[in-house]
């Protein structure tokens, strides 16, 4: 079992032999087995795989149907003493009827009998001459003294792991108008198993994996696909063995065609609830007509294998990114298209600072002119250096400007800053928040009077991982009268740039767009350093954007906790930062995320372009007051009360085995016994980090990792100085 909502499931092909039930029992057993092994919590097989598929006449044979039982009750003996939930397909016969049915076997238990509901017997198909339709109404059949549940209208839910109730279908279900599959989701299950047999003809595998892929997304759910392959008769038909795993819409795992394989995949369910609560539209219903058998799982540590995206918000695939790019900017462009046309504005106002966010601003605008055939001319760009200004991001502002066709002026907001100052007895010398804030306020107030002026539109530049951290001016960059880039996050930012210079077939336009590109991220409010490079680098002040970009997707996207999001992020982001940098920044993103919510509360209008926004009118209608400590994270107390109970187990268990052997416990896991005590037993849990409390058996993440130190004042309360921990 693994944390956090994860369970890893499985869906196996084993090589069968036509009417040889032995032998393909035997087969089933063995990948059974090496599931154990890789920690499997749901196999699945495909459909009538113990007789195999392409039987034919010999379905009707009575020694068949009756070593087809006969073998099911030394597959179900070989379960026992493992919590494995498998689903194997067997014909069945009940009232002289025959049935295609899904047997879902566990700890040496039939558990339940789920018939094919669509019977094909079209084409190459002709199961019709053989099986009956299932019938949804659950009916109790006779199966070894006890009375086993089958029909359609059947849910098998896990007691022990929160989300887990799985549903089952037979291959033909899923390509009906209306699968079996949708019922079973809308009363709750949240995996889909299929056992099928479907045969290999030309182009049939891109729609299988579409159908597949689809119907995941559709429900909702995760979909486990298990196919028919080699070994199946090849008088008429070829099986390629195509096995899936899907997650609402995205393919975990695939086999490879016209081989046996078994494909593993971590699915998760917290993402599947999420989703489901999100969706108002997703509607659950018919519960009271379904049967609900409990099984319980083993709750046994594994480490995730699940591929975890450090960069959810940009794909990998190049293809994919340039197309995500171009999408990207025709959607900015397009807003921004409308806002003028309804306005009647043939102006905008741009702030050209030379770094990215005001380079992409820039772009979108060039591109909504020309679509609205408004002279490049006609947008204003301007530069307003001041005194932390560098020559490079200067003279990038002002080529980029020319190159585009755009209309530059500068406007040197020194003096007035200066003069400012004096007004408000701030101490020039002294470079703090009110230093900073001055100059982006002043910039902002140069911008709007501009626009009223020549009857435009100011354009806002900042990204939604500056809106999430809070890193805007309030009423300074912070405002605008259209934010192009405001659900646009700072590291898709970077390659909607990139795409452009690699696009737009000019090699001085592309040159500056790459230098851009190679510029550090600074709002340019410090002084530079002497030898005139920039001195405020806004990664070293709020973190890396790529961590908080992760942090952003998970957050908005599907509301995890901020344990698992650290989990994951360490995952995601091994070799690339320690756990202690992973969690240091987490807890300022936190921080950030809720203190600065005043300033999203008032944001000016934008185009959303990915499924994650911070707009007080769409994604995130958030209160400005919400405390960000409690949201998920425990105190101190709650890690004591771990490290305490930890604590007496292991002298128990040290205790117990000094009776026995005279040594002390191995932290090994593997039972045996050492001369000399752990000292990464207990860890240390004052005046620093504490450490491996819980110990990291099968790869978890130790339970306690707390930054700070913790004091208990006069008169016997304890409370926290520092460190909320995320769970």
């Amino acid at each position: 079992m693994i944390r956090d909502g994860f369970i890893r499931v499985a869906a196996s092909t084993p090589e069968v032999k036509v009417a040889d039930v032995e032998y393909n029992r035997e087969q089933v057993c063995e990948q059974i087995e090496e599931g154990r092994k890789k920690g499997a919590s749901i196999m699945v097989f495909p459909e009538l795989v113990l007789t195999g598929y392409t039987c034919g006449e010999l379905f009707i044979q009575k020694s068949l149907l009756a070593k087809a039982k006969e073998e099911l009750r030394k597959l179900i003996a070989f379960t026992a003493g493992d919590s494995m939930l498998v689903f194997v397909g067997l014909p069945w016969e009940y009232n002289n009827k025959l049935y295609n049915v899904a047997a879902a076997i566990q700890d040496g238990k039939l558990l339940g009998l789920v018939p094919k509901r669509w019977i094909p017997n079209y084409s190459e198909f002709y199961e019709g001459r053989y099986f009956n339709p299932g019938w949804e109404k659950t009916i109790d059949v006779s199966w070894d003294g006890y009375q086993v549940p089958m029909g359609m209208k059947l849910l098998f839910s896990c007691d022990n792991v929160e989300n887990l109730v799985v549903g089952a279908e037979i291959c033909e279900d899923v390509w009906v108008l209306n699968p079996p599959s949708i019922a079973h989701a809308s009363a709750g299950a949240t995996v889909i198993v299929n056992c099928s047999a479907s045969d290999e003809v030309t182009g049939k595998s891109e729609y299988r994996r579409s159908l597949i892929s689809g119907q995941s997304a559709r429900l909702l759910c995760a979909y486990i696909y298990a196919n028919a392959g080699e070994g199946e008769s090849s008088q008429d038909l070829v099986f390629g063995g195509q096995n899936i795993i899907a997650e609402n819409g995205n393919i975990l795992s695939e086999s490879a065609r016209f081989e046996n394989q078994t494909i593993y995949a971590d699915i998760d369910l917290e993402r599947l609830e999420c989703e489901r609560r999100r969706m108002t539209t997703y509607q659950t219903e018919g519960r009271e007509d379904y049967r609900f058998v409990s099984f319980t799982l083993d709750r046994k540590p594994l480490a995730l294998e699940r591929v975890i995206d450090p960069t959810p918000f940009v794909p990998h695939d190049a293809g994919s990114r340039n197309r995500r790019c171009e999408e990207i900017l025709s959607i900015q462009a397009m807003g921004l298209k409308k806002r003028l046309k309804h306005t009647g504005c043939r102006h905008a106002v741009v702030g050209i600072s030379g770094g990215l966010d005001s380079t992409l601003a820039l772009l979108v605008t060039v591109r909504a002119f020309d679509l609205l055939g408004i002279p490049r001319e006609n947008i204003l760009s301007v530069t307003m250096p001041c005194f932390g200004t560098t020559d490079r991001t200067y003279q990038n502002a002002c080529q980029l400007t020319k190159k585009l066709g755009a209309t530059l002026k500068e406007v040197d907001i020194r003096e007035a800053v200066t003069i400012h100052f004096r007004d408000i007895e701030q101490d020039p010398s002294v470079h703090d928040v009110t230093y900073e804030n001055s100059q982006a306020r002043q910039r902002t107030l140069v911008l709007m009077n501009l626009a009223n002026k020549i009857g435009g539109l100011v354009i806002g530049t900042g990204d939604m991982s500056e809106l999430a951290l809070g890193w805007a001016t309030y009423n300074g960059d912070h405002m605008s009268m259209y934010g192009v880039n405001c659900s646009v996050p700072k590291m898709l930012v970077r390659h909607l740039v990139r795409y452009y210079a690699d696009t737009c077939g000019e090699k001085e336009l592309s040159d500056i767009l790459l230098d851009v590109l190679d510029t550090p991220v600074s709002p340019e409010l410090l002084p530079p350093e002497e030898d005139g490079k920039i001195a405020q680098k806004t990664e070293d002040l709020v973190g890396p954007y790529e961590l908080h970009d992760f942090y952003l997707y998970y957050i908005l996207r599907f509301g995890y906790r901020p344990g698992k999001i650290y989990r994951l992020a360490r995952q995601a982001f091994d070799g690339a930062y320690d756990k202690e940098t992973i969690l240091k920044w987490l807890k300022v993103f936190y921080r950030r995320f809720f203190n600065q919510q005043f300033k999203r509360s008032c944001l000016p209008d934008g185009p959303k372009v990915g499924s994650a926004a911070v707009s007080p009118r769409g994604d995130l209608r958030m209160p400005s007051d919400a405390p960000w400590r409690p949201c998920g994270w425990r105190s101190w107390k709650h890690w004591m009360r771990i490290a305490f109970t930890e604590c007496r187990r292991r002298k128990r268990q040290e205790a117990a085995c000094d009776r026995e052997h005279g040594q002390r416990p191995c932290q090994s896991g593997d039972g045996a016994c050492k001369e000399s005590k752990s000292k990464t037993g207990t860890g240390r849990l004052f005046g620093g980090r504490s450490e491996d409390v819980r110990g990291t058996a099968g790869g978890e993440t130790p339970r306690s990792l707390c930054v700070g130190k913790f004091s208990a004042p006069a008169g016997g309360k304890s409370r926290k100085t520092a460190g909320w921990l995320p769970v």
